[in-house]
């Protein structure tokens, strides 16, 4: 395959363990390349002994690739046991020093996504880890949340900002937070933004989507955070067919980690869209009986509609409201059949500072309940918190853990 031919990278994070010169030196040279410009590269020592050390108590990126110079029976128990500590997603390659075919199928069929043989070169490096997201058959890089209201007001467009501020803050996961409520998006508020209205130029045109148009939407919000905002205009009507985004949410997951829809409390042909084609589902809803109405027909409908997904997760908002009556928590709950992911209380001061600040919890109080929510979200939803459970015990093979196929019970 010549140079021209091999596809960039997306946003990934790739954390290389290596054990020569040889393959530090690719490596580095690798990481100027113009096709890894958008992937955060790092190296580290140590080979496949250190990437179990390194991931005991920490989230695992996109890509791992290790170098080993060790027989093959030593590298499976290592990567075995590194299966243990990997989250969801997580694809991993190796690079060794034996010609191997029978180490080849093995590696393979435990879920390995490739396997090199060294030495290696700098656009051989960077094909394989191209070829990982540019197949067909491979599945999409970015993991898209989808948040909603049971009712206007109860915060969810807030608690979506934070949550997508703490994935690429606290995870450090390049995250893009999408602003679907077109004429009153508060998003550019929230992060003290004056953004282009990136959302509508894919919108009205959406034959032109590609990856090259959804980078040139995006504003940065933070290091790893990208906002595509809504226009917050009343200038036009904002109606739209049922496939109308479908163009924009594949070319986000195409090439972003992580994607949180603020989808606006509307029940139309495309905002159903969205929510069911969402990997997660938030039903953001206040302690009182409209909106455990609406919260029990949000989540009834969208589990009918999704008989192989995870059920919407419940998030409840504003809980302790002086002087207004409430549902209590538990009853609540056990009215949807569906326990709490996160529950707010109700902080007029902390929520209210921040919104006219265009700051995000996290900044004003990092040490807070409701920021201790918000990662607590953020591990859970993008299949973090699940992984330090698995760390108590070790599997046999790596395909469970890499390959997402026990993403249906991890996410539920």
């Amino acid at each position: 395959m010549s140079e021209s031919t091999v596809a960039p990278l997306p946003h990934v994070a790739i954390q290389v363990f290596s054990e020569t010169s040889q393959v530090v030196a690719v490596v580095e040279e690798a990481s100027h390349d113009r096709r890894m410009a958008k992937a955060n590269l790092r190296v580290q020592a140590g080979g496949v002994a250190a990437a179990v050390e390194a991931y005991r108590d920490a989230p695992t990126p996109n890509v791992i690739v290790i170098e080993t110079v060790s027989d093959g029976h030593g590298l499976l128990g290592h990567l075995d046991e590194l299966a243990g500590y990997c989250d969801e997603g997580t694809r991993v390659v190796v690079i060794g020093h034996v010609n191997d075919v029978q180490l080849y199928r093995e590696l393979m069929r435990r879920g390995v996504s490739e396997y090199l043989v060294a030495p290696i070169d700098v656009i051989g490096f960077i094909q394989a880890l191209s070829e990982i997201f540019s197949n067909p058959t491979a599945k999409p890089v970015g993991r898209s949340i989808a948040v909603i209201g049971a009712k206007g007001g109860v915060g969810a467009s807030t608690i979506a900002h934070n949550l997508a501020h703490t994935i690429a803050g606290d995870l450090e996961v390049e995250t893009v937070i999408v602003d679907l409520d077109l004429p009153f998006g508060t998003a550019g508020l929230d992060f003290n933004q004056d953004p282009p209205q990136g959302i509508m130029e894919a919108a009205f045109d959406p034959a032109r989507v590609d990856v090259n148009m959804i980078e040139r939407l995006l504003s940065r919000c933070g290091p790893q955070l990208n906002l595509m905002a809504a226009p917050s205009s009343l200038e036009r009507i904002y109606d739209f067919s049922i496939e109308t985004f479908e163009p924009v949410t594949d070319a986000l997951r195409a090439t972003v980690p992580a994607i949180v829809f603020d989808v606006p409390h509307m029940w139309t042909g495309w905002t159903r869209n969205i929510l069911i084609r969402s990997d997660e589902i938030v039903v953001v809803a206040a302690p009182d009986l409209a909106n455990l109405r609406n919260a029990k027909n949000l989540i009834d409908t969208l589990t009918l509609a999704r008989p192989n997904d995870p059920r919407p997760r419940l998030v409840l908002s504003q809980v302790g409201l002086p002087k207004r009556p409430e549902i209590a928590s538990p009853e609540f709950a056990k009215a949807l059949d569906c326990e709490p992911l996160a529950s707010f209380a109700f902080d007029a001061n902390l929520f209210g500072t921040a919104n006219n600040n265009g700051q995000m919890i996290s900044e004003i109080q990092p040490k807070s309940k409701a920021q201790e929510a918000f990662l607590e979200m953020a591990k859970a939803l993008m299949g973090r918190q699940e992984a330090k459970q698995s760390k108590k015990s070790l599997i046999s093979t790596l395909r469970e853990k890499l390959s997402g196929k026990t993403g249906k019970s991890k996410a539920a």
